[in-house]
């Protein structure tokens, strides 16, 4: 039997017969992701596959591994009109495997992660699937979190405010150098703070590699994926962080040419645009926004610099990440001009 991190199968086999999940013959595992966040891997017995995530065993960020919560978010999701995995068991038992894990349904369907998947796709599936993500966003902020007994997921009150000032403590963490112009950007965030819209359920980190577009219509969404970052919030937050993704500096971020910053996709005032008309909502103090979600990305780019540097990173592509850092700050910088008209 192949050995996995972090993975004991005959414990999750014992786990999941006593859930009442039916099983046919031993489980197998494969990994899908040993990923910069949870790991994530596909089980299988020898007629269903499942997928399980739980956090590293080794790194942990308080709150950035929380499947739990993204177990409890996507439950409460299931009939809301926003495409999620089916889940299937919630283990929070460490005595079990070491650490809490999920399992979810397996969806079978693409992942669009870089430009050469995206370039699979042709012009008009393209244009269904970016109307469809904006066409899911807009209807996970309407969402009634209350009805779904998401009440208590997070304090949406002073929710900007506490990004900001999160954000900002980050950056003083993980910075290698001196940059005047982030601090100058942080100053000009504080400074024109806006009265937020009613809040909604907020994703965190949405934009199309956080989908699995369905097998055969790339214009349909069959599951939308890492919820760990989910809480109530400030909806406009999440628009604006999906934009900003667009920028090319998130190739750097991400270290490969990401399918999100290809040309092909529609400009960021264009996903506005389109957002603002399926949502039925009011776009106010757009500078602020996008100037706080370029301060967001400068800064994670940074904290992956800087685990770069003392060689906390497995793998390749880290080593650009640095060098996103002052061009996402100029960015925001150049978005909040207008933040105090």
């Amino acid at each position: 039997m192949v050995e996995h991190e972090g993975l004991d199968l005959p414990a999750l086999q014992r786990f999941l017969s006593e859930s009442g999940v039916g099983l046919d013959g031993e489980l197998r595992a494969e990994l899908i992701s040993g990923g910069k966040s949870n790991l994530t891997y596909g089980i299988f017995d020898d007629t269903s596959k499942w997928v399980l995530r739980r956090p590293p065993t080794a790194g942990l960020t308080p709150s950035a591994h929380d499947v739990a919560r993204e177990f409890r978010i996507t439950s409460a999701l299931q009939d809301s009109g926003v495409p999620v995995a089916r889940t299937v068991a919630l283990c929070e038992d460490d005595a079990v495997m070491g650490a809490p894990f999920t399992v979810v349904e397996h969806i079978d369907g693409r992942v669009i992660r870089s430009k050469d998947d995206l370039d699979t796709l042709t012009d008009d599936e393209i244009t269904g699937c970016t109307d469809e993500l904006v066409r899911i966003i807009a209807a996970l902020h309407n969402v009634d979190f209350v009805a779904v007994g998401l009440g208590e997921l997070g304090r949406p009150d002073g929710y900007v405010t506490r990004q900001v000032k999160l954000w900002a403590g980050q950056w003083g963490r993980v910075k290698t150098r001196e940059l005047p112009d982030l601090d100058r950007l942080h100053a000009t965030l504080a400074d024109a703070i806006p009265e937020s819209p009613a809040p909604s359920i907020v994703h965190g980190d949405y934009r199309i590699d956080n989908t699995i577009l369905d097998k055969n219509d790339a214009s349909k969404i069959a599951a939308v994926v890492d919820w760990e970052l989910s809480t109530l919030g400030d909806p406009l937050t999440d628009l604006a962080l999906m934009c900003v993704y667009r920028h090319p500096a998130l190739d750097d971020v991400l270290g490969f040419p990401a399918a999100w910053t290809s040309s092909r996709l529609p400009a960021d005032n264009d996903l506005v645009q389109r957002y603002a008309v399926a949502s039925g909502r009011e776009i106010a103090h757009w500078d602020f926004y996008m100037g706080l979600a370029y301060f967001k990305l400068a800064v994670i780019a940074e904290g992956i610099n800087h685990r770069w540097r003392v060689g906390a990173t497995i793998g390749e592509g880290f080593d650009k990440a640095g060098e996103a850092v002052p061009a996402l700050v100029a960015a925001g910088l150049d978005a909040v001009k207008g933040a105090f008209s």
